[in-house]
């Protein structure tokens, strides 16, 4: 077969050549431009406005070319940006109908390392348009071409949602700006976040001396406040230090609690909404797994799409940024870490699946407190099971299978007999190492402790003879 053609389905004796069409959207409008196999433009670099004149030109452009090319196959992307591409896309998918068309959504990292990789240094509309197209034909294993986007409406629900949680943390942040100087006693109280009563508590007591002047039995009447609590309150209030108890802060402290509480309600009945329209079955498979919530399952699976795009569950973590990555140089100490590579927001779903998996899922909570009792470190053990929850994740999808505990304990099981391989540095493969060579302290013992195991792997082998001994 010739390079860039593959043959017709409907007539035989018809070639059919592929072109790449790369969009770059920008605010308003859009830069295309179409390249053939070799990459190569064949249709130079054109601008069109984001509106229906616009979509129409491109709509005419396209059956142009594909008058002039009977048979063509265009297969064209465009990046995400935030939602700036939604309308191109939608174009695009809707002229599938009655074109030789394609299209795809690309992630913008993948196009930008591609184009690093090619050594642009020029940075234009026009050139990151040839870098989308360059992109399809560069790495067409990575490109998923889709007919519709069955998560468009969950998706555009969970980002109103994020908004509104969003706006909640920043008015958190000033309500406690604000009770450092009205009462910073209640701050001992919000070490772990604002807790509901809190915010209900002042509400009616915005400031330390209207507190101080409340009744015991009042403050009590605030759910979850115990008659213990309200008299160790009121006992706090009358020797608070508080420097901001006008009427200016008072009204600033009700009027952005009130803010707050309306903002949680309204996350909360949307989450409701969210999860009761949501129509995807792997949602419900993911529910399975204690410690997710409508909302983390509705989040993963948009993160995720679907599990086929994935390979393995190493290109899962990839893609959340879980993997480790070992960094040394010369005789410094080195380590793995968790590279956080990628969006951000996909970690963030996950970190808190693990939080509230610690504590509701004895799986994980098992894998913690081992981890944890051998020394390790809080937060790396919660990015351990943050990396053990995926792969159980893509175990589940990929099975089309509930969670099951034991499936994992066993694994682990068999993997803990499996006999483990002598090491063999690749980078050594021509020369051992030479006693005589004149490496520093600390290089010389690390080459000490790889003789001395290779030695004790021999001899549990059942060879006799003893490693050489360095000098």
């Amino acid at each position: 077969m010739i390079p860039g053609f593959a043959s017709n389905p409907y007539r035989k004796d018809i070639l059919v050549q592929s072109y790449y069409l790369g969009v770059d959207v920008s605010k308003g409008y859009a830069d295309f431009v179409i390249l053939d196999v070799s990459k190569k433009i064949v249709i130079p670099n054109f601008q069109l406005d984001d509106t229906f004149d616009g979509h129409c030109k491109l709509y005419q452009n396209l059956c142009d070319f594909f008058q002039e090319r009977p048979g063509a196959l265009i297969y064209a992307a465009v990046e995400s940006t935030g939602g700036y591409e939604n309308n191109w896309f939608s174009s695009l998918v809707k002229f599938q109908g009655t074109l030789n068309l394609k299209s795809a959504r690309l992630n913008p990292s993948g196009v930008n390392a591609n184009s690093k990789a090619a050594l642009n240094r020029i940075v234009t509309d026009k050139i990151s348009a040839r870098n989308v197209a360059e992109y399809l034909i560069s790495h067409p294993e990575k490109v998923s071409f889709q007919h519709e986007d069955a998560l468009a409406s969950l998706r555009k629900q969970w980002s109103f949602v994020r908004m509104l949680t969003k706006q909640c943390t920043q008015l958190l942040n000033q309500l406690e700006a604000l009770l450092y100087g009205a009462n910073p006693e209640l701050l001992v109280f919000c070490k772990d976040g604002t807790p509901g009563w809190i915010l209900k508590l002042l509400v009616r007591y915005p400031t330390a001396p209207k507190l101080a002047r409340a009744r015991v039995s009042s403050v009590a009447k605030v759910p979850y406040i115990s008659d213990r609590r309200a008299r160790e309150l009121v006992a706090d209030a009358k020797r608070s230090v508080a420097s901001s108890t006008d009427q200016v802060t008072e009204q600033l402290v009700v009027a952005t609690v009130t803010q707050i509480l309306h903002l949680k309600n309204t996350i909360k009945a949307q989450t409701e909404i969210m999860a009761k329209e949501c129509a995807v079955d792997e949602v419900a498979l993911l529910k399975s797994f204690k410690g997710i919530s409508d909302f983390s399952a509705i989040g993963l699976m948009l993160e995720i799409q679907t599990v086929e795009r994935f390979s393995s569950a190493k290109k899962l973590a990839s893609f959340f940024g879980l993997h480790p990555v070992f960094k040394v140089s010369g005789d410094g100490a080195g380590g793995f870490r968790m590279s956080k590579k990628g969006r951000k927001q996909p970690r963030q779903i996950l970190y808190m699946v693990a939080m509230s998996a610690i504590t509701s899922n004895p799986l994980i909570r098992e894998i913690y407190e081992e981890h944890t009792q051998k020394g390790m470190a809080r937060m790396a053990a919660i990015g351990l099971c943050m990396h053990k929850i995926l792969r159980i994740l893509y175990g589940m999808l990929k099975h089309n299978s509930h969670f099951n505990p034991n499936i994992d304990r066993e694994n682990r099981k068999n993997q803990s007999h499996q006999p483990k391989k002598a090491g063999k540095d690749k980078a050594r493969r021509y020369q051992d190492f030479d006693p005589k060579a004149p490496v520093s302290g600390r290089q010389g013992r690390k080459r000490q402790e790889r003789k001395q195991s290779q030695s004790e792997d021999i001899a549990k082998d059942g060879i006799s003879a003893s490693a050489p001994t360095l000098v």
